[in-house]
């Protein structure tokens, strides 16, 4: 059931993520004018579509490479070196969308980093680039210890999520200030909201949906990667209706390793390893042996069902 949902909802935010980038360009090109890099407001209007671009859609990409049902199991590096990579592209494409920017304030002679919105970008940029830096460092160059590494990876994972909340935050105060820019004279006042202003809004808001829907799969405990252990033990799981055909037959080898293994995944379960481990040893006693294998299979039934990887 969580993979369906994963699926679903990776569905929705591929959908959503185009939207945003797309409504973007379509603002961009529709009423300022189309793109250019020669120092004019041709060249800013690139700053928003790079920007929603690389911090917000290609960093939450990059963000939910763990999240994939296939990176569950197997190696871990190849998904290591996906998530680097992304998150690179994504900061070469913020990279880009600053140098827009600045090369137009500095062609119009316009003061740079005076607004409340550049203070935020900058310190986000600034916050991704030491994000970036620090997973490279610790978490994909087989340097670091296994200590260091789980010490620093809760603080790894809060700013990732922090500063995809700083993006957002920026994205939305910059399509605030750019319609109070642009929208300046009478007729088209922001107050009166006009139709650019009723379009830049609505991109805004499927901004902050979007990532919403990312840090709520972020969050999601159900499609994380599973420590060590847990992997092994999805690795080992079967259906329910497999481990009845097994452990119907427990005098077979197929039954016995079952039995066997199913006894190590539910070590300290009480009174349901118990009883697995008398089986696995001989015959229960009390009960003729038809019964012993049902109820087992029963036992075995009712601790695969809820922990099945697809639940």
């Amino acid at each position: 059931m969580a993979v369906g949902w994963f699926y679903l909802s990776a569905l929705a935010l591929f959908s959503l993520g185009s939207m945003c980038i797309l409504s973007t360009i379509y603002w961009m090109r529709y009423w300022h004018k189309g793109f250019a890099w020669d120092g004019t407001i041709l060249t800013f209007n690139w700053h928003p579509v790079l920007m929603v671009t690389g911090m917000v859609v290609l960093y939450s990409a990059a963000s939910l490479a763990y999240r994939l049902p296939q990176s569950w199991v197997g190696p871990k590096l190849p998904w290591k070196l996906g998530h680097a990579a992304m998150h690179l592209m994504a900061f070469i494409l913020t990279v880009l969308g600053l140098a827009a920017v600045f090369n137009f304030h500095n062609h119009e002679k316009i003061p740079n980093l005076y607004s409340l919105h550049s203070w935020l970008g900058i310190t986000t940029v600034f916050l991704f680039a030491c994000q970036w830096f620090l997973g490279f460092v610790v978490f994909l160059l087989p340097w670091a210890s296994v200590r260091l590494r789980s010490l620093l990876k809760p603080i790894h994972v809060f700013f990732g999520a922090s500063i995809l909340s700083l993006a957002i935050a920026s994205v939305i105060s910059g399509i605030n200030e750019k319609l109070f820019f642009s929208l300046k004279n009478g007729t088209t006042s922001y107050s009166n909201l006009p139709d650019e202003a009723v379009f830049a809004n609505s991109a805004g808001m499927l901004v902050v949906v979007f990532g919403l829907l990312v840090l709520y799969i972020l969050q999601a405990s159900s499609w994380k990667r599973p420590e060590p252990g847990l992997q092994a033990e999805r690795q080992v799981r079967r259906p329910p209706w497999v481990a009845l055909l097994l452990l119907w037959s427990p005098s077979s080898p197929s039954g016995r390793e079952a039995g066997r293994t199913r006894v190590r995944m539910v070590e300290g379960e009480g009174p349901r390893a118990e009883l697995l481990r008398r089986e696995a040893e001989g015959p229960l006693l009390p009960l003729p042996r038809v019964y012993t294998r049902a109820l087992l299979a029963a036992a075995t039934a009712g601790a695969w069902i809820p922990a099945f990887p697809c639940d």
